[in-house]
């Protein structure tokens, strides 16, 4: 499923140089990887959480996730420095577009009463955040073996300087972002 990174050669990259007047091919930003990480605040009274999102978060992927753990303990939340608190999965390449275009075009348009994700979510240096409430959305997840509804953060990092620039990349890419109308 190589669609994603063709449709980035042949008519992202040109409509990039073309309204930014990129001097160089190497100077058009591009993804870099994309970071999907669940955090879990139940692991200490149900362990077996951990290692269903493990699952979850390999079937949609791909890949197996990293665990994640405290890096320091906080007694408001009952955690202890060391203690697993989530998982999270780095995507490149192939993964990553095939991911990518799965997130856009098949499990975006199942969320219920969904009008675009939020345009505001840029950090100032080209890398885009969003959030999802629970991972029935993608085709992998059964509905009938998941023991707890998770959402998830997906990171995309791109090359990108500027919001604009990683926004008009996204978007030309087939990011549904609110208030616009794709035209593809």
């Amino acid at each position: 499923m190589e669609v994603l990174r063709e449709q980035y050669e042949k008519q992202v990259v040109p409509a990039l140089i073309k309204k930014f007047g990129y001097k160089s091919i190497m100077q058009v930003p591009k993804l870099d990887k994309i970071v999907i990480n669940i955090g879990l605040g139940d692991t200490r009274e149900n362990p077996k959480s951990l290692e269903n999102a493990i699952n979850d978060l390999t079937q949609i992927t791909g890949q197996k996730p990293v665990v994640t753990k405290a890096r320091k303990s906080i007694a408001a939340f009952k955690i202890r420095e060391g203690v697993n608190i989530g998982c999270k999965v780095t995507l490149r390449n192939d993964k990553m577009y095939d991911f990518a275009y799965k997130l856009m075009n098949v499990a975006l348009p199942r969320v219920r009463d969904f009008r675009g994700v939020s345009s505001k979510s840029f950090d100032g240096r080209g890398n885009y955040s969003m959030g999802i409430k629970e991972q029935l959305i993608f085709p992998e997840i059964e509905y009938d073996k998941v023991d707890k509804l998770r959402g998830m953060d997906i990171i995309f990092v791109t090359t990108a300087k500027t919001d604009e620039e990683a926004a008009e990349l996204l978007k030309l890419l087939g990011m549904p972002f609110a208030g616009e109308h794709n035209q593809n």
